[in-house]
């Protein structure tokens, strides 16, 4: 199996807006170099809506929108808050899922990726909307539980040791992965 690491809105905005966003930076962090080292492909998700609101359609969309500039095409805020290098890649998304209106599975299907894990926040959000999205398409799905948080860590726990497992992920902390990981050997 080929397998990319998907890290979702870790980006300038909304780790500086949403502090429970903060707690998966180091663990994430520290499993970037050993991932690319693996050979894995990272994918770094972010969010942005164009600047004059023609992409914001309805609620929760329009409430980020309004929530300030970070969350505005262009603006500082919709960077990736962590080191890039040249061989990842960066999707720019508008919707939840990180698939929906991406070109995400195009870059994943041509570089013959059929395992995902996922990390980002929030859980409840993000990571449930790409895995189900994912899930769909046919990928087999890693869930990163230290690599993923949200403002309820109760909701958190819930989708990442019931639901997510009921949808045939494998559950592991960054730590782990990619060496314990069912894509062991992934390159």
């Amino acid at each position: 199996m080929r397998s990319a690491l998907i890290v979702g809105d870790l980006q300038a905005g909304i780790l500086d807006n949403y502090p429970f966003t903060r707690a998966v930076v180091p663990p994430v962090t520290e499993l970037l170099p050993r991932a690319r080292a693996a050979g894995v492909l990272v994918v770094f998700v972010r969010t942005a809506f164009r600047a004059n609101g023609a992409d914001v359609a309805g609620e929760p969309f329009a409430g980020f929108y309004r929530a300030g500039e970070f969350f505005h095409e262009g603006s500082p805020g919709t960077e990736v808050a962590l080191d890039v290098t040249a061989d990842d890649v960066v999707v720019l998304k508008r919707r939840t899922s990180a698939f929906a209106g991406t070109d995400l599975d195009l870059v994943l299907r041509a570089r013959g990726v059929d395992s995902l894990a996922l990390t980002g926040v929030a859980t409840s959000a993000m990571v449930a909307a790409t895995l189900y999205d994912a899930s769909d398409r046919g990928y087999a799905l890693t869930v990163l539980r230290d690599g993923c948080a949200d403002h309820d860590p109760a909701v958190h726990e819930f989708l990442v040791d019931t639901v997510f497992r009921s949808r045939g992920a494998e559950i592991l902390a960054c730590a782990e992965w990619p060496a314990a990981s069912r894509a062991r050997g992934a390159r």
